[in-house]
């Protein structure tokens, strides 16, 4: 008797295309774009409850969300950290502040003055550092390894929510309509990445740092210059003085500061992601990466931005 021929096993579906570095480039614009519009129409809006709170909202939800994807890198890398408590702190850090800059705020002659609400977070970053150390004397799981959890904990605090609380600080700024600032920051940061894609992609030649990141030339980065300070001074001259204390001088120093500090930030995360053997920070985004992956500029540049504002600008 013949035997029947076996059913044929069931192929596999075929696997997606991989995105070409321009098309991944492109949707990762289009998704920055449509974050940040989300959080700039929140900023802008007139009912106060949405300027407020659906922007704490936003802030929250990329700093927890940036915080899992940073520690997942360092579970990646073999490295031990204490995960939960690195999040609930790092969200904590951000709604405390906001809390302060918008509703406490003591002391009538010092009200708004921005060195209180740094006083005021400085005081709950020592308040996470001795709570963290506390929390490695009961750790059952990491008593060998209690300087790398502490190490990379705190690295994770301070790289993204902490980093990211400054947006808050330029929004809120007292004296100065921040929200102009933050919209500022954003743009110049953002096209400085459009900068170094276009004129990298056209002419780059001469590879920047290749061992980080093999795409990144210097011919890029001088269109990341170049671009970002021509939107700097563009958008100051149509801001006029809704941008309080810019100039043309000042324009030109933020384009290229921003700039450069744009593609540092963007080289640490890739520094970050190389070590852990991945090729995006996450997959919130699918095809594209994650959040991380959409602020790392920003991350850099929100501090900076501060900083200028607050001991130049005003």
């Amino acid at each position: 008797m013949d035997t029947p021929p076996a059913p044929a096993s069931p192929q596999p579906p075929p696997a997606a295309p991989a995105l070409s570095k321009g098309q991944v480039f492109v949707r990762r614009l289009a998704s920055t774009v449509a974050l940040w519009t989300v959080v700039l129409t929140a900023i802008f809006s007139r009912n106060p409850f949405v300027r407020e709170w659906v922007f704490l909202g936003l802030m929250l939800l990329l700093a927890g969300t940036g915080l899992v994807e940073f520690y997942a890198l360092v579970g990646r890398r073999g490295l031990v950290c204490f995960r939960s408590w690195g999040i609930a702190n790092g969200l904590l850090l951000m709604g405390a502040t906001f809390y302060y800059v918008t509703v406490y705020q003591p002391g009538h002659e010092h009200r708004g003055l921005p060195a209180r609400a740094n006083d005021f977070e400085t005081s709950v970053l020592i308040l996470f550092v001795l709570g963290l150390c506390v929390r490695e004397f009961v750790s059952k799981k990491n008593q060998s390894n209690g300087l790398t959890a502490i190490s990379t904990t705190l690295l994770g605090l301070m790289y993204v929510p902490w980093l990211l609380n400054f947006i808050q600080k330029i929004n809120f700024f007292p004296g100065v309509d921040g929200r102009f600032y933050v919209l500022y920051f954003i743009l110049v940061t953002k096209l400085s990445d459009v900068g170094a894609y276009c004129v990298g992609s056209l002419v780059g030649r001469h590879k920047m740092i290749p061992r980080i990141s093999p795409g990144k030339t210097w011919e890029g980065f001088a269109g990341a210059i170049v671009v970002s300070t021509g939107a700097s001074v563009l958008f100051a001259h149509l801001a006029g003085p809704r941008l309080a204390g810019m100039n043309t001088l000042h324009a030109v120093i933020l384009g290229v500061l921003l700039s450069v500090a744009a593609v540092v930030g963007d080289l640490i995360e890739s520094l970050f992601k190389r070590e852990a053997g991945v090729k995006d920070s996450g997959r919130f985004f699918p095809g594209i990466g994650g959040i991380l992956d959409l602020l790392d500029s920003l991350l850099f540049n929100a501090p900076l931005m501060y900083l200028y504002l607050r001991h130049v600008l005003t």
